[in-house]
């Protein structure tokens, strides 16, 4: 008896603050979430970057869970008054955002340990939806938190990666996506046609083409990927053949 494939398990992400936009911070998380996801199975399908706007994080954040299996935010859960997404998230699932009992004890207790005032803001860090459990936080004690299919981390890339190390086994996984790419002596201009072609005749692979400049020529690097190592198999030596047939072409209208 055939043993059923695995699902397809979908992500999104959704970056929030105004320093992402003003390009004053450079997003590290995205391409990390995006690596990991993809070693697990799980397609990132999405992302988005909204400013530290609470409608346009609820109207972004209503989109997103509602689309896809799972969504991961990241920053605004810091302790500045900007720092709106546990709000934003309560407001989205329409619960209140309040103290949470054990957050706040688990942070009263980092900073008696560090000899700190537990201030307001400190304690703004233990805010989180009602209903919401906890994601840990080795590196600096404030945690994330989960509601519904919703991850909401750190903006900071090391707190971030910790707190998605912890998440990361808790996730179901889905079919994984496996890929291969031939080194093309062309650019883009020269294989496109073909390539198309070669595309369209086998649509359960994705082939992709990224074209590569020496200083002196252009070359493509092709990449094809499936969840299918024979179809990708299949497309690879449909490729190589048309590389061929390309190259027999640009050298009979050089003669």
């Amino acid at each position: 008896m055939s043993q059923a494939p695995a699902p397809t398990v979908t992500a999104a992400a959704l970056a929030i603050g105004d320093e992402l936009l003003s390009g004053r911070t450079k997003d590290k998380n995205i391409g990390h979430l995006a690596e990991l996801l993809t070693a697990a199975g799980i397609d990132l399908e999405e992302v988005r970057i909204v400013p530290d706007e609470q409608p346009r994080i609820v109207e972004a954040l209503n989109a997103l869970r509602s689309r896809y299996d799972y969504v991961f935010t990241s920053g605004g859960i810091g302790p500045t008054h900007d720092d709106i997404t546990a709000d934003a998230v309560a407001s989205a699932f329409g619960v209140a955002c309040t103290h949470d009992s054990k957050a706040l004890e688990l942070l009263g207790a980092h900073y008696a340990e560090r000899g700190m005032e537990f201030t307001e803001a400190r304690r703004r860090m233990a805010r989180m939806p009602v209903g919401a459990t906890h994601i840990d936080n080795p590196v600096s004690r404030a945690p994330g938190f989960i509601i519904g299919n919703v991850h909401v981390m750190a903006g900071v890339p090391s707190v971030f990666q910790a707190m998605l190390d912890n998440v990361l086994p808790t996730l179901k996984s889905g079919a994984k996506v496996y890929s291969d790419n031939v080194d093309c002596p062309y650019g883009e201009g020269d294989i496109g046609g073909p390539l198309t072609a070669v595309a369209k005749a086998h649509p359960d692979v994705n082939i992709g083409s990224y074209p590569r400049f020496s200083g002196k020529k252009f070359s493509t690097e092709i990449v094809i990927r499936s969840r299918n190592q024979d179809a990708i198999a299949a497309a690879k030596r449909d490729v190589e053949a048309m590389l061929t047939s390309v190259g027999s072409k640009m050298g009979a209208a050089a003669v």
